[in-house]
């Protein structure tokens, strides 16, 4: 009886976590309606340009905020400022050296919740080859089964040695980058 006892004991444990874990395996990236922009200032005008290509693994209990995992790939080969010349040098290896380093990718360490939807998420972001730590502040909102989630953050494009050689010149191209988020997440709990 009491072996009887523990398997169906094991069993349910094991279906439990089998739901809770689907449930969040659940959840996906709409990119049809997600964009990945980033804004910076050549001799002082700014550019806005995005990726259109990028991906993410996301694993966030709203109950849970600070055992969330996300993981993000972004082609950076797939970068676009809307004009053909500058969109065919930015995947040369001054920029981002398409050929050797493909993806840039952000992977979380911690979330902490501010309340109100809103959080603070810090990992490492990974660009050509450098990586370093950033903190992203995000706003989480929710309409029709859709999360969506917002933010930006800034960079310094010459850490992650984004425009190498005569390109160096902060006159030229500004060394800070904005890059903002819009991302709608399918799956995600009530906030």
């Amino acid at each position: 009886m009491k072996l009887y006892s523990s398997l169906s004991l094991l069993a349910l444990t094991a279906a439990a976590l089998t739901f809770s874990g689907s449930a969040l395996a659940q959840q996906k990236l709409v990119a049809a309606q997600s964009d990945i922009s980033f804004v910076t200032k050549q001799m002082g005008v700014p550019l806005d340009g995005h990726f259109k290509k990028f991906d993410a693994q996301i694993s966030f209990d709203t109950a849970k905020p600070e055992a969330a995992k996300i993981a993000f790939t972004v082609d950076t080969g797939s970068a676009t400022l809307g004009a053909p010349e500058s969109d065919a040098e930015m995947p040369k290896a001054p920029w981002f050296n398409v050929p050797k380093f493909p993806q840039a990718t952000f992977q979380s360490s911690g979330v902490k919740s501010l309340g109100g939807g809103k959080f603070q998420v810090t990992g490492k972001l990974t660009i050509k080859g450098n990586t370093k730590d950033v903190d992203v502040p995000v706003a989480l909102t929710q309409a029709n089964g859709i999360t969506t989630a917002v933010g930006q953050f800034p960079i310094k494009r010459l850490a992650f040695k984004i425009g190498e050689g005569e390109w160096a010149d902060t006159s030229m191209v500004a060394d800070d980058v904005q890059v903002r988020f819009k991302l709608s997440i399918s799956g995600m709990g009530k906030l």
